[in-house]
């Protein structure tokens, strides 16, 4: 009793207290409830389809194909990807620019379209269309 104030044992409370707990489990729980929803929803596209006009081939017009191995064909002669950009900045100087009509595999690699996509848009070829087949029945 020195300083005037004494302290029992009993004074001091040995549980824990769970209420501030179970209040920022309740938080978070709402937080996932309203979030959860929100992420797993798929973004719904309308995807185009290739019911198209016809492409008017022109014979300035460049085919370029590629594949299922990834072997690229200019016009239908055979090259490999270091010979491209040589071609391409041939015809990119051109006024006006040929078009540029990709024709791939069902079955190629996306890598591979991606990296013809590349040479031609970094050596300045800036109209590039893709050729599909109609659908059948169509």
């Amino acid at each position: 009793m020195a300083g005037g104030v004494q302290i029992n044992e009993g004074d001091y409370n040995s549980e824990i207290n769970v209420i501030p707990l179970v209040d920022v489990m309740l938080v978070l729980l709402i937080i996932f409830i309203i979030t959860i929803p929100v992420v797993t929803k798929a973004v719904k596209v309308n995807l185009p389809t290739n019911i198209n006009q016809p492409t008017e081939t022109k014979p300035e017009n460049i085919n370029l194909s590629v594949d299922f191995a990834g072997n690229i064909y200019w016009n239908d002669n055979s090259m490999t990807m270091e010979q491209l950009p040589t071609f391409v900045r041939a015809e990119a100087i051109k006024d006006p620019q040929p078009e540029v009509h990709i024709r791939a595999d069902r079955r190629v690699r996306y890598q591979y379209v991606g990296d013809v996509l590349m040479v031609l848009q970094r050596n300045g070829l800036l109209k590039v269309g893709f050729i599909a087949e109609p659908p059948m029945g169509g």
